[in-house]
């Protein structure tokens, strides 16, 4: 029985972590078809909990008939099988549901149980199975076997630890399917060392195949300008696109596939029509001098505020450092003593600020299906209000509708802002006079109560500002706070 003494706690130490990075995973797999919000993380935490659940109930019973450590072995290379072909055909299921279930919480709950369900089901066996194991050991009392149990729950610490520290940040999403389903692959082999499989044998070969397939098959999408890159934050795609109006050649950030930027490769122009709006700037405080913008992605804003304002400078907050670094790498992003970027958490810099602004520019949506609602809340347009001089001013991006219920996140924030702001304008970009479309708007609000007759002797500025909605907004949606912030079901509404 000396075999149970130490392979049978590697085994369960090891799936208990496998669990945990799968689930990690499963965000990046899921995210750039249905975001992040808190619905895919519900999603993705209750099929885990409840695939578990049902094995460490129905686990035991099967283990009862007949334990043996061929079986716990099967069990475990099922596992990684069912992994592997999530590896194989998920982009195929997820394209799907993203084009025929329009809701994407029904869609997100379908996906994680058709991607995520099995391979957990399975891996949730692992500890009950080896429990009983051990059982037939008479020699071991019911603390060893808790201590089992202890040993995966520290699998999975170890796993979660793993995920976000190194695995994510390093490994592309597909190459880390791959890297769990060969662990899994190596650990049934272990477990059955004796009575080598053919079968298991062929599968570890073909998953190693499969590896070096996803090296050509990352090399060969690069040449033609697809880059898939997994941050710590974020699962990045950067392609060439031809803008459909200009006829010009486009290269396109997606973060968590969304454009998140977009740059010209023969212009300088920007590319996206609600950028250029930011612009307002000149209008509403023509003589400003230090800027903040939350949110870098491409920084196709950044680098035009840099050529339009030589005696500005402006300050940029982005989380990620990685999409920095492909932003210098690929959309021209150059250093500039004008320039200073901040790699934090942009609530924790309005937080401990010490710096004045004359405008704040925020376009931080994380994906088109969700946003941070910590930068959306009361006391934090509180903090960008403080942090702004007398007649400073915020410019942001927002998705949404005007009126109906595809608004009520607009209406939410608009109100939130009226609590803090002394005036606040909405300028739709699109279409202005269908009010229940989902567009970019963008939200002014001016520290101010100067009032304003929107007219300037720009042209562009003029056509700009003839968007205003003047029609009053609906005040039925109560404000924003860090205490009630339904931003990912409002969000949820106007898709």
């Amino acid at each position: 029985m000396k075999i149970y003494k130490y392979i049978l706690e590697i085994a369960v130490f090891i799936c208990g972590a496998v669990v945990m990075v799968f689930e990690l995973v499963g965000s990046r797999v899921l995210g750039p078809y249905f975001g992040t919000s808190i619905f895919v993380w519900t999603s993705l935490i209750w099929i885990i909990l409840t695939s578990l659940s049902l094995w460490y109930h129905f686990g035991w019973k099967i283990a009862d008939k007949k334990p043996h450590i061929e079986s716990l072995s099967l069990i475990i290379f099922l596992s990684a099988i069912f992994i592997g072909i999530t590896l194989f055909f998920k982009e195929f299921l997820l394209i799907y549901l993203q084009w025929n279930i329009s809701n994407t919480q029904i869609s997100s709950v379908v996906a994680s149980i058709i991607l995520f369900f099995p391979a957990s089901f399975l891996l949730g066996m692992v500890s009950p199975y080896a429990a009983k194991l051990k059982l037939n050991n008479l020699n071991v009392s019911w603390t060893t076997i808790g201590n089992l149990y202890a040993i995966s729950t520290a699998g999975s610490i170890f796993g979660t630890f793993l995920s976000w520290f190194y695995l994510i940040p390093h490994f592309w999403t597909n190459k880390l399917l791959i890297i769990l389903s060969l662990t899994l692959i190596i650990v049934s082999i272990s477990l059955s060392i004796k009575n080598l499989n053919k079968i298991k044998i062929f599968t570890l070969f073909l998953m190693i195949i499969s590896w070096a397939i996803s090296d050509i098959s990352n090399y060969i999408s690069e040449k033609k300008w697809f880059i898939d890159i997994d941050t710590a934050y974020n699962r990045i795609w950067i392609y060439n696109w031809v803008h459909p109006k200009e006829k010009k050649l486009v290269k396109i950030m997606g973060v968590n596939n969304e454009n998140h930027s977009s740059m010209f490769l023969d212009s300088n122009e920007l590319v996206n029509e609600y950028t250029k709006y930011y612009h307002l700037i000149k209008y509403f405080n023509p003589d400003f001098k230090k800027a903040l913008m939350i949110w870098g992605a491409g920084y196709s804003f950044p680098k035009d505020f840099l050529l339009k304002y030589k005696n500005s400078t402006l300050d940029v907050i982005e989380i990620d450092p990685m999409i920095t670094e492909l932003a210098k790498k690929y959309f021209k992003l150059k250093e500039n003593s004008k320039l200073t970027i901040y790699h934090e958490d942009a609530r924790v810099y309005l937080n401990k600020t010490k710096e004045k602004y004359d405008v704040i520019f925020w376009d931080a949506f994380s994906s088109h299906y969700s946003l941070p609602y910590q930068l959306t809340t009361k006391e934090a347009v509180q903090k960008k209000y403080d942090i702004l001089r007398n007649n400073g001013v915020v410019i942001l991006n927002i998705i949404s509708a005007i009126e109906g219920e595809k608004a009520n996140f607009l209406k939410a924030e608009y109100a939130t802002y009226k609590n803090i702001f002394s005036q606040v304008y909405l300028f739709p970009v699109g279409d202005v006079n269908d009010w229940k479309r989902v567009q970019n708007i963008i939200l002014v609000a001016l520290k101010s109560d100067k009032k304003q007759n929107f007219k300037s002797s720009n042209i562009q500025l003029n056509e700009y500002l003839g968007h205003l909605r003047k029609k009053k907004i609906e005040e039925d949606i109560p404000i924003l706070t860090d205490d009630f912030a339904p931003v990912d079901y409002y969000i949820n509404q106007a898709i």
